[in-house]
């Protein structure tokens, strides 16, 4: 038999296709600015739920490569010194001066029904928000934040969620 004496519908002849599950894209549109103050270059800033508690001025920051709380958290979660762990690496500030942290504490952080642990470095410095979230957090959530937009976008199941940056908080 040659190849010439199959046609198209001839089943042995067909090739499979593989099953392909459609995931949503994170992006974000010019209609996710709705809501936002523009232009503007403001902080994304949100609440999260932070080891129990609604925590507000939440700083997203892409650039960071670990999670920081501030005293205003550490104090309002009742952290004791003795709930600490060690962190001996001192940090550069925003304002590029060293800083030598006062340990380090693992809390989960819920974003809707999205919970990832991790791990805070306690700063004992000021700082007009309560804790700042990094890359490795939005990279564990699989998160996409985006300033422009005031929104972090992440997969939950088979839907995009997302939190809404707090404009007036960032001011």
């Amino acid at each position: 038999m040659s190849v010439a004496q199959f046609s198209v519908e001839d089943a042995s002849f067909r090739p499979k296709r593989a099953r392909v599950g459609i995931r949503p894209a994170l992006s974000f549109l010019d209609e996710d600015k709705a809501g936002t103050i523009q232009p503007h270059d403001d902080a994304l800033v949100v609440t999260l739920r932070i080891d129990g508690y609604d925590v507000r001025r939440v700083m997203i920051d892409q650039v960071s490569c670990v999670e920081i709380m501030y005293p205003y958290l550490y104090k309002g979660l009742h952290l004791k010194l003795e709930n600490l762990t060690a962190y001996d690496s001192p940090l550069v500030s925003f304002d590029g001066k060293v800083v030598i942290p006062r340990g380090q504490i693992r809390l989960s952080v819920q974003a809707g029904s999205q919970v990832v642990d991790v791990d805070f470095i306690v700063m004992d410095s000021y700082f007009p928000y309560t804790a700042i979230m990094a890359r490795p957090w939005l990279h564990t959530l699989g998160a996409v934040s985006s300033t422009l937009h005031q929104k972090v976008k992440y997969l939950s199941g088979d839907q995009i969620k997302e939190l809404v940056g707090d404009q007036s908080v960032a001011r």
